[in-house]
């Protein structure tokens, strides 16, 4: 006689062999990686200043922390990422002490995301700002392997430990030619540190990006973690047109311009079914500029129908602001006749909306900075990664499916036992 339990442990059975079955078949054990992994250390200020409250209604210790935790959670599996803090242990007026107060907070290897986080909620804003100290710890804590590797910088004040000058720290650093670049983000700078952050940027091939806001940092430090897992290439001169129709045809690369205020640019990329579209887009404001800005980059057709757009705004003072879009072609039967379906011409403008005050040149016009990939799709519609259904959502699809055979399963089998209920 089938019993209760009998029928559910069944039940249970058959929706844990459909969830084996429907999961993706693990890569092969042992087979070598592709390229190298990529190594990243976030360097991070836990001086005393940290504690000043005027970001968004928090501290700048609290900003830095909630950043932190919302970029560990995106970082790309091959990253190799690791933590160091100065500033955070030595809380007296030793400035000799002071100055060597920097360490390794969570190794450079393989994220766990719980114990970097666990690592980060610890910091409590002390000391002194070591920075050049804390630049040549982070690179001896990067050293070995051929990836790429990166030092992200995020301080609100200048080093507070010369004669060792952060920025002959950096160009000693280049000047080893282990291909390391430090990126550097100033909270709330003032002039001195600007001026200080960008020369180690620029000492070592990096940026230098000026803070405000938490989504700002947020989105910078994700961006520069992407950047060192799929490192840029030099880019190429590229004159936007007036237009689409005379506008330059572009291949997957990174391209420079430049555009003056309030301009509008355009470029076409030939898009094939199948194939998704990513672009994005960096203006850097390298003069003074008013405090409200934006960029905007448009994906249209040939006859101006928008098919997909990204934009960003921002006020006060900014070094940098980027805008992203991804545009996937759906696959199509290519036409009698024919060996493939033909590409589709996408046309992409770039506007920005900053202005600057009269006494202010405009020419030449703004650095931009144009990413343009395309990735190819899967060649049928019914294939479980295609587009709308990748990063997650073919277990979404495959709960769905699950949820609904067995409700149709429990409804037979209570139908069943019905039957046989009513029969004895």
């Amino acid at each position: 006689m089938i019993t209760r339990k009998r029928l559910a442990a069944g039940v249970c059975g058959l929706l844990a062999a459909m969830a084996v079955a429907l999961l993706p078949t693990p890569a092969t054990a042992g087979e070598p990686d592709a390229k190298p992994s990529p190594k990243v250390e976030l360097t991070l200020d836990v001086s005393g200043s940290m504690r000043a409250r005027d970001i968004d209604g928090q501290s700048r210790m609290a900003a830095a922390k909630q950043a932190f935790n919302e970029v560990l959670d995106a970082v790309p599996q091959d990253v190799q990422l690791g933590i160091r803090t100065l500033g955070a242990n030595y809380r007296g007026e030793d400035r000799k002490v002071g100055c060597k107060d920097t360490r390794q907070l969570y190794p450079v290897g393989p994220l766990d995301r719980t114990e970097a986080k666990t690592a980060v909620a610890t910091l409590t804003p002390t000391g002194w700002t070591p920075i050049g100290p804390a630049l040549l710890g982070a690179a001896q804590d990067l050293k070995g392997g051929d990836g790429t590797r990166r030092i992200v910088l995020i301080t609100d004040g200048e080093d507070t430990c010369a004669p060792l000058d952060p920025c002959q720290v950096a160009r000693d650093i280049a000047a080893q030619g282990i291909h390391l670049t430090v990126d550097t983000l100033g909270l709330l700078p003032d002039a001195k540190t600007r001026k200080q952050l960008s020369c180690i940027a620029e000492a070592t091939g990096g940026t230098y990006t000026s803070v405000q806001h938490t989504k700002q940092l947020r989105d910078r430090v994700h961006q520069l973690v992407e950047r060192a897992a799929d490192p840029v290439v030099t880019p190429v001169p590229a004159e936007g047109g007036r237009q689409c129709a005379d506008a330059p045809r572009l291949k997957p690369g990174l391209y420079t311009d430049r555009e003056k205020f309030a301009e509008h640019r355009w470029y076409r990329v030939d898009v094939r079914p199948g194939q998704e579209l990513r672009a994005a887009v960096s203006i850097g404001a390298d003069r003074a500029v008013n405090n409200d800005y934006g960029v905007l980059l448009r994906a249209s057709t040939v006859h101006g129908r928008e098919i997909v757009r990204g934009a960003e705004a921002g006020d006060g003072r900014t070094d940098v602001i980027s805008s992203g879009l991804r545009y996937p072609k759906a696959p199509m039967d290519a036409p009698d006749g024919a060996t493939e379906a033909p590409a589709e011409t996408v046309c992409l403008q770039v506007s920005n909306s900053f202005s600057a005050p009269a006494s202010v040149r405009t020419d030449p016009g703004m650095p931009v900075e144009l990413s343009i990939d395309l990735v190819d799709g899967p060649s049928d519609a019914s294939d479980a990664a295609s587009f709308g259904l990748g990063h997650g959502w073919w277990l979404l699809g495959a709960l769905t499916l699950a949820g609904l055979v067995a409700g149709l399963l429990w409804g037979w089998i209570s139908r069943w036992r019905v039957t046989v209920w009513r029969t004895n």
